[in-house]
This record gives structure tokens, C-alpha cells and sequence, in this order.
């Protein structure tokens, strides 16, 4: 079943979703199965796996000289899926990403994923390479998003990358995409970022799932600025709670987001870290009261491998 499939069935009701992370190699889906068990009674309606490109790491050689190996530290994500579904009865909703990809692997992909009978995917551009200052696509691969839902959407239509194939199987995929309620680092303002949102929706994309947030101020704002764009399709908010002091500064700096100064003051006064959790399990909670309130589609949750932090919000809310 289609995402928005599921919003449309709801009625108006606030779902429950979550993010989940493919264990690093060498780990099994054990990890995935001990970390959704006992969110599974909030009846999750479609689950995200998150798919990571390829990482450089320098090898030394015994001749003193350093090989560079390009290395994928959390593979799995379609057979992540395939797992969820038989196990949960639940839909996944892999990430796809531009990086690491031509554009005919990702057309193999799809054809897989079809296949399996997925019929969600969350098109992004993804993030640049560890130690690199900006996005370098692969040679014949997409640079933006933008452009990755175009190929799934002609894939949907029976359009593939070899023109020789006539009557092409149309897939039907539900497309997804990522939303900024302060903004894509790299756009150069806001108006611009909705621009190019407005242009992936106008090339297929059917939802947002926006990137965390805990200013609901900002997302309600953001739905608004998006509504006054000519944007309609549904706005899940993406929310994770502050867990450890330290996040208050690596969560900007890898988000570019801003932390509402009421809740930083919080947690400064803290000095042990179990409290600074409690602080943030508390916001979190008053932000999904609110965003319940206001009549969102879904509450997604940024789970990171932390199960408990997430039923203990859910618990408060629902």
C-alpha cells in the first residue's frame, strides 16, 4: 500500500512511523527485529530503511604507500525491507539516494524493489563523501534529487534508460521526498529551497518527510510557506529528541538546525546526562501533543537504534 494511501485511510487521524538504520556490516537483522518488536504495537503503517553510500578508507600497503577502498559500512537496505515486510506485515519505504549510483544501477534497483512489491521509496540526493566539502555525484549518476524522481516517475510510466524497450512494465511507486522547515544548508534562501520542492512535486513526488525540527513554530511555518507555494501534498514531521549535552552543538553542525533557547538554557542547567535525556524526552512529548493537536498526517520518528527513548513519547502521546 502507497504512504499517502495510508494518510487518505487514516481520515484525519495522526499515524506513528519510524526511521531505521542498517546495522554496520557484519551485524544481522536481529538488531533491526530487537529494536522494532516493541514499537510494533503502535502499528506502525510503513517503516523507512536508510541507505548509505560508499565511504573511503586508506589501507596501508607494505610497501609503506596507502591504497584508497572505497568501502559501504551499512549495506542491506532492500533485503532490510524484504525482512520487514515478511516479518511485520508492515510496508518499508527504502531511501534512495544519488550518491554511489548511476543511473542504471538505480533503474536495477527499482526493478528489484518492484519486484519485492515495494511500492514506496524516499528519493534524495544524500549527503557528500566523509572528508569531501560538497556532493560529487558518480560518473553518469544523478546530482540531484531533482532528477532521481524523474527516473522513478518514467519508470511509472513504463520509460526506461534503453530506448529499445517498447511496453515497458510500469511500476508504481510512491515517491517521497525530504523537506527543510529552516532550510537546505545549500540553497541560498528559503524561497528557492521551495522552489525546488515545488519542482520535485511537479515531477512526481507525492509527500515530504521533513528533516528534524523542535521549533514546531518552524514546521507550522513551513507548511504555510509551502500551502502559499502551490504545495499540497502531505508534511511528516521528522522528530528525534536531544539525548546527550553534547548535541547541542553536533546536531547543528551536521543538521544546520537551531535549537529554541529555552530548550538549551534546560539543558545547560543538567549535569548528568540522564537528566538531559528526561529534558529532551519532555520537549519531544509537548511537541507531538501539539503537532497531534494541529492535525498532522504522521509523527516519523528518527529512531537512530534507540527504541525506548521513542516508546516512551509515543506512550505519553497516543
Amino acid at each position: 500500500m502507497k504512504v499517502t494511501e495510508y494518510f487518505d485511510k487514516a481520515k484525519g487521524e495522526t499515524l506513528v512511523s519510524f526511521e531505521v538504520l542498517p546495522p554496520l556490516k557484519g551485524g544481522s537483522m536481529k538488531t533491526i527485529f530487537d529494536m522494532l518488536d516493541p514499537l510494533m504495537e503502535f502499528k506502525p503503517p510503513f517503516i523507512d530503511v536508510t541507505y548509505h553510500r560508499e565511504e573511503y578508507v586508506y589501507n596501508r600497503q607494505d610497501t609503506g604507500f596507502y591504497e584508497k577502498v572505497a568501502i559501504r559500512k551499512r549495506p542491506g537496505t532492500v533485503g532490510i525491507c524484504a525482512a520487514i515486510m515478511h516479518r511485520y506485515g508492515v510496508d518499508a519505504v527504502p531511501h534512495l539516494i544519488c550518491g554511489g549510483f548511476t543511473r542504471e544501477e538505480t533503474e536495477n534497483a527499482l526493478i528489484d524493489l518492484n519486484f519485492l512489491n515495494i511500492k514506496n521509496v524516499l528519493a534524495l540526493r544524500g549527503d557528500a563523501r566523509r572528508f569531501e566539502d560538497k556532493f560529487v555525484p558518480e560518473k553518469d549518476g544523478h546530482i540531484y534529487a531533482l532528477d532521481l524522481v524523474g527516473q522513478v516517475s518514467d519508470m511509472n510510466k513504463g520509460k526506461y534508460l534503453d530506448k529499445g524497450i517498447e511496453n515497458g512494465a510500469h511500476t508504481d511507486f510512491c515517491i517521497g521526498i525530504a523537506g527543510y522547515p529552516e532550510k537546505h544548508f545549500e540553497s541560498p534562501n528559503f524561497e528557492l529551497d521551495l522552489e525546488y520542492t515545488k519542482e520535485k512535486i511537479n515531477a512526481g513526488a507525492s509527500y515530504i518527510v521533513t528533516q528534524m525540527f523542535f521549533d514546531n513554530k518552524k514546521y507550522f511555518e513551513y507548511v504555510d510557506k509551502c500551502k502559499a507555494a502551490g504545495i499540497n501534498v502531505p508534511i511528516v514531521p521528522g522528530l528525534k529528541p536531544i539525548t546527550r549535552k553534547y548535541q547541542l552543538n553536533s546536531i547543528p553542525r551536521k543538521f544546520f538546525i537551531n535549537f529554541p533557547e529555552e530548550l538549551v538554557k534546560e539543558v545547560q542547567k543538567v549535569k548528568k546526562s540522564e537528566f538531559v535525556k528526561e529534558i529532551g524526552i519532555e520537549w519531544s512529548i509537548q511537541q507531538c501533543k501539539e503537532l497531534k493537536q494541529r492535525g498532522v498526517p504522521c509523527l516519523h520518528f528518527y529512531t537512530m537504534g534507540d527504541w525506548e527513548t521513542s516508546k516512551k513519547i509515543i506512550k505519553a502521546v497516543m
